[in-house]
């Protein structure tokens, strides 16, 4: 449950990463041609604000990758370690999900 929260919680921080930076790159897009002073100091702050929740965004997107293929490796392991269980396991569900199908 815990994990899941984490999950959700992780996928809505990226998402909101990936919809800033595409926001911020049109708002600074959109705003090219003012040459004052203050207007470029803005861009130039926002530029850096970018980049760094791109960053954020790529260590984040490695993280959920790494976290994917550690469960996909403790899985193997686990399946490596009881595979009659894992066996017995697959074949009840999917005993079950065929009973479910067939039902009328």
């Amino acid at each position: 449950m815990e994990a899941n929260i984490e999950k959700n919680a992780t996928g809505q921080v990226m998402a909101d990463l990936h919809n800033l930076t595409q926001d911020a790159e049109e708002l600074m897009k959109a705003t090219a041609s003012d040459a004052s002073e203050k207007a470029k100091e803005a861009r130039n702050r926002v530029a850096a604000a970018v980049q760094r929740a791109k960053a954020s965004y790529l260590h984040l997107q490695e993280q959920t990758v790494a976290g994917a293929k550690a469960a996909a490796k403790k899985a193997d392991v686990v399946i490596r370690d009881h595979p009659y269980e894992s066996i017995g396991i697959a074949f009840g569900l999917g005993l079950l999900i065929g009973v479910l199908v067939t039902r009328k």
